[in-house]
């Protein structure tokens, strides 16, 4: 048996507090789920280091401290409805789900079950695992109070900024050049204004790349 408990400490005592991380709900969230029942089953072993974990080509799990600093930015109120898009295996949608009213995870299919099935093992009842293209969102379950993309982007697409509800939060890291930047998004009569938030980077998400222009 492995002293995943302690490991767990370990990570918010070295990976999330140093960062900036101030939010309660966001530690003990950390603290509270099992990061290791999230990972596929190779690779628990490294569960708690500090570094992306790729499950599926181009896919991976974000690093404790990135996923915790956008959880922190986005500010999680027990009232809201969050969607977590590309939720993967389900980890993101579970700290959530300790923070929000109810979460809806969106995932392709070869994401669902595990995600779900995860889920349901650390009592996650009021997640929503929903199978569907990343880049259309969950519509019908909107609008949200809260959107998180797990994962790199270059644009948004305009059909996730309409699912946020008037006065949300989105918070998105966006892909520039070699490196990414975390910013927070606040939607006002319409429009969502963005602020930078902190610095960091992921594989940008399939279906989230810019189109490249040509100049005439």
């Amino acid at each position: 048996m492995h002293d995943f408990v302690t490991r767990r400490t370990m990570m918010v005592d070295s990976q999330i507090r140093p960062n900036d991380v101030t939010k309660f709900p966001v530690i003990e969230a950390m603290l509270a789920v099992p990061r290791e029942d999230f990972v596929p089953a190779a690779r628990r072993e490294t569960a708690y280091v500090g570094d992306d974990i790729v499950i599926a080509p181009g896919r991976v799990m974000l690093e404790p401290r990135t996923l915790a600093k956008m959880l922190d930015t986005l500010d999680v109120q027990p009232s809201d409805l969050v969607l977590d898009v590309a939720c993967g295996t389900g980890y993101g949608a579970a700290l959530i789900s300790r923070m929000a009213e109810a979460v809806v995870a969106l995932d392709g299919s070869e994401f669902t079950d595990a995600a779900q099935a995860a889920l349901a093992a650390v009592g996650a009842d009021n997640t929503v695992v929903v199978g569907g293209s990343l880049t259309e969102g969950a519509p019908k379950h909107g609008p949200y109070d809260a959107i998180l993309i797990e994962g790199a982007i270059e644009v948004l697409p305009e059909v996730i900024a309409a699912q946020l509800r008037e006065g949300g939060r989105i918070v998105c890291l966006f892909r520039e050049g070699a490196l990414g930047v975390a910013r927070i998004g606040r939607k006002i009569d319409g429009v969502i204004s963005w602020r930078h938030a902190f610095n960091a980077t992921a594989p940008v998400l399939p279906g989230f790349v810019a189109e490249k222009g040509f100049a005439l």
